[in-house]
């Protein structure tokens, strides 16, 4: 059984290898945007205590705007200021993304894992960030729109970001998990029934892509949301840098999320599909992306507090349940990888 399992493993990265290549992008330089971005800690709850950084708009004192809270993937928590130097998010504090957002800017909040204490977005974080979150808005108040609070991530970070949306419902106007690391229970869903979602995966990650997690958690979705027409999945296969060119891990949908699912050429992001929870094909215009799907929801909160709804605790996956998952998405992964190949082959033929 093992050596079959090895089998699949060997044959599934080697075709991988075969449609992502080796292309690397050479990185820009995000140090000026980098640099926009301040630093923060939040309040103590339950003993932790988390730090982040944020962008505030140069003009945010005219006009309330939206807070978007970013959840880094894991790595990326390691130190202090990691969650947005390692990645490309800084390009949401860019003027690009910034003038999409309606009113002309966005407040950008990203919360930090302490992952040099091996503390990957456990459960125990969900109240402390809940916290802290607030605690930004008290010291922004003047600036932030309550009503427009948005929260996404990568990984870890999209589970992260199902977490807390299934935890306080109404609090999130909208979400956009990336590639969630997670399993959540129906309860957990069922909790977000009201809430906008945008799922973005690829089907060929087998870290945590569609078939090791999302397609259970898009499925379920799609029967319990009371609002299938605002919740979408883009499903990716091969994954590119911005510049066109492949990565070298299908994993890395963020490198789409950053660019607000469109190429440095203004063209949409290739490899991918997306669809409503009521079955409608979307097709991708120019700039009309992440950002502009955020624009159309607000939320009912109006600063009361939220309490956690208890749904958290109905949900604990053991490792080896995570294992089987990866396990049982290898046959389907592998079934779709091998008919890319051939259709490959046969493009060039």
């Amino acid at each position: 059984m093992k050596k079959r399992i090895c089998l699949l493993i060997s044959s599934i990265l080697i075709l991988s290898s075969l449609f992502t290549g080796c292309g690397k992008e050479a990185a820009p330089d995000f140090s000026a945007l980098q640099a926009k971005f301040k630093d923060g800690v939040g309040p103590e709850v339950n003993g932790l205590t988390l730090d982040y950084v944020y962008y505030a708009p140069e003009h945010a004192q005219d006009t309330k705007l939206p807070l978007v809270v970013y959840f880094h993937g894991m790595g990326d928590g390691k130190e202090p200021r990691a969650q947005i130097d390692k990645n490309d998010y800084s390009l949401w504090a860019g003027e690009e993304i910034q003038k999409r957002f309606t009113g002309g800017g966005a407040y950008i909040l990203a919360l930090r894992s302490h992952e040099e204490n091996r503390e990957y977005w456990t459960d125990a974080y969900v109240p402390c960030a809940k916290a802290t979150i607030d605690d930004f808005i008290v010291r922004n108040s003047d600036s932030i729109d309550i009503r427009r609070i948005y929260a996404g991530g990568y990984s870890m970070g999209g589970k992260m970001t199902i977490k807390m949306a299934s935890s306080y419902p109404g609090y999130f106007a909208a979400v956009f998990p990336l590639c969630p690391a997670y399993a959540p229970s129906d309860e957990q869903i069922k909790a977000m029934a009201d809430l906008p979602v945008w799922l973005i995966v690829s089907r060929y990650d087998i870290l945590a892509g569609y078939y090791t997690y999302s397609e259970s958690i898009w499925n379920t979705l799609c029967e319990v949301s009371n609002v299938p027409e605002d919740c979408r999945l883009t499903l990716f296969w091969r994954v590119k840098y911005p510049n066109g060119k492949n990565t070298p891990s299908n994993h890395m949908v963020w490198f789409a999320l950053a660019n607000d699912l469109f190429l440095y050429s203004g063209e949409a992001y290739p490899n991918a599909a997306t669809t409503t929870a009521s079955g409608e094909r979307i097709e991708a215009e120019n700039l009309n992306g992440v950002v502009s799907w955020l624009n159309r929801y607000a939320s009912d909160y109006t600063g009361e507090e939220l309490p956690p709804n208890g749904t958290l605790t109905s949900n604990a996956e053991s490792r080896k349940a995570s294992k089987n998952r990866i396990l049982n998405a290898l046959f389907p992964l592998l079934g779709d990888a091998i008919k890319t190949f051939f259709t490959d082959i046969k493009k060039c033929l």
